[in-house]
């Protein structure tokens, strides 16, 4: 057995400080009142992460790369047929790349369209400003109940997929993500992990912070 360091520390960061963010956001939306403003908070800060995974996808650690887990449609029947690489089992696999993929679209679908949501009581999204009537109306439907359901979905989706792999595939999913380690059979690269490549993720999510702040004023900067 070989260990290969699969997720370096920035991508492990991002998924369970992501984990948390989506957590307290459908809390908050179904508590409501005076947490809502936690909920614009959370909003954000899903945003802010997001935008950190889509650099990251392209600069980040061998295995967070979206070049090691976009796969051929052929890869993807080849797989469900039962004719897998070594490789699916280090990083994402076809099915898991595309439960990422779909993750990623539904979050920022969900977080975007908060930004254009009005409850017409007491909370709106900072770019209600910048849009129509029909757009904000549109926007805050698709927000409240079509994209939360998606959400809900993925989410449960997600969690029925770890346990499958752990009980049926005897695969351990949630531990490489907490150590950043995985035992494999075959000789497979390693993700960079060094403090010059978290220094340089830190970076970037600093810059991802600096231009949600940005948009959010934009909306702000249009009403004054």
């Amino acid at each position: 057995m070989h260990t290969v360091r699969v997720w370096d520390l920035p991508t492990r960061l991002f998924h369970w400080a992501l984990v948390l963010c989506v957590i307290g956001q459908i809390i908050t939306a179904n508590v409501g009142g005076n947490w809502m403003n936690w909920h614009l908070r959370l909003g954000y800060a899903v945003l802010t992460l997001l935008l950190f995974r889509l650099v990251w996808g392209f600069v980040g650690g061998h295995w967070s790369r979206f070049s090691s887990f976009v796969y051929a449609p052929g890869t993807v029947l080849a797989y469900l047929r039962g004719q897998a690489r070594p490789e699916h089992r280090v990083g994402h696999s076809p099915l898991g790349a595309l439960s990422v993929f779909a993750l990623l679209a539904i979050l920022l679908a969900q977080v975007g369209s908060g930004l254009f949501s009005d409850d017409e009581i007491a909370f709106s999204g900072p770019l209600v400003a910048l849009v129509s009537g029909d757009t904000v109306g549109l926007a805050t439907t698709y927000h409240r109940s079509v994209g939360k359901l998606f959400v809900v979905a993925l989410v449960a989706l997600h969690l029925l997929a770890i346990g499958y792999y752990k009980l049926v595939k005897k695969e351990r999913l949630v531990r490489p993500m907490i150590d950043g380690d995985k035992q494999v059979q075959a000789p497979m690269p390693s993700a960079r992990d060094t403090v010059r490549t978290r220094l340089f993720a830190l970076g970037v999510l600093v810059l991802c912070a600096v231009a949600v702040n940005r948009l959010v004023g934009l909306g702000a900067a249009t009403t004054f």
